[in-house]
Formats: C-alpha cells, structure tokens, sequence
C-alpha cells in the first residue's frame, strides 16, 4: 500500500483556503489535474455521503473517478475515498486537516494511500504510480498556494455574499 503525508502552508485562513479547493467555482480556476468535477445528485460543494465524479485533465485525461466524502466538516476536515475501481488505483482514500497559524495564514496537511494494481503487478507498479501521485500532488497544492496568495481577497468577498443567503 502507498501512503503518504505533505504538509503545504498557505497564505489565507482555513476558511478560505477549504473553500478554494471544495467548491466547484473556485477549484476550477486552479486546479489543472481536474477537467471536470461534480458533486452526484448536484451541489456546490460535497457534504458528508455526497459523492463526487471527478474526470481528470490533461495527461490524466483518462482517470476519472467516483469517491465518496466520509467527513465533511467545514473547514477543518475533508475525507473521501474512493468506489469502484479506476486504472491504476485498486483503493483509494484521502484526506485534508486544515490548521489555522494566523488570522491569513494556515496549514494543510493532506494525507493519502492506495493499492495500484492489477495484483500481479502491484510490486512494479505501485512505486511508479506513488511517485507520480508524489509529485502531482505536490504540484496542484503549490497551484492552490498560489491561488489563495493572489485571490484571497476575492474569496473573502464571494463567502461575505454566502453567509448572508439563507
């Protein structure tokens, strides 16, 4: 099994940056490893039990996925994992901690773990595919860095709007 831990600091609160990735009208901004992204039985955002289809982009293209959010709980905690199969993970699960450090600046901690497959390639097959998660990984959340540094001040303004709709 591939597990892994990567601890990103952010420029903006936990609000805005748990809000930056969960929904949709931000996420697609910055997040190049995603094409599409839906919350199933529709929604701006998952919530606990939602699941989502996530179609990836690029050279990725062909990896979608269906996961499930296990917690859901805004804006310190996001799990999810996945149903199904979808080449080459076997399972899949997730999960984002959100730490404030100041009142513009937080940390996320994302964690994850998979089995690659088929079974009889597993041994070959999972380190080659960990270490292009690895490195994935670490480049979407320095896009999502970025993002929050530069539109924090416009996230703010659209969850002010929120907050007030019943």
């Amino acid at each position: 099994m591939a597990h892994a831990r990567f601890e990103f600091e952010m420029g903006a609160s936990v609000e805005v940056v748990f809000d930056a990735f969960h929904y949709h009208c931000w996420r697609h901004r910055w997040d190049s490893l995603v094409r599409d992204t839906q919350v199933l039985g529709g929604g701006e955002h998952p919530v606990v039990g939602a699941r989502t289809w996530n179609a990836g982009a690029g050279w990725l293209a062909a990896l979608s996925m269906q996961t499930v959010f296990i917690p859901y709980d805004r804006p310190t905690l996001a799990a999810a994992r996945m149903e199904g199969r979808s080449f080459p993970f076997r399972r899949w699960a997730a999960s984002m901690q959100h730490r404030p450090l100041a009142a513009d600046r937080s940390l996320l901690i994302y964690t994850y773990s998979f089995n690659a497959g088929p079974d009889w390639l597993r041994g070959v097959m999972e380190p080659l595919v960990q270490w292009i998660f690895d490195r994935q990984t670490q480049r979407r959340f320095g896009r999502l860095q970025r993002f929050v540094a530069e539109h924090r001040s416009e996230v703010e303004a659209w969850q002010a709007t929120q907050e007030t709709q019943p």
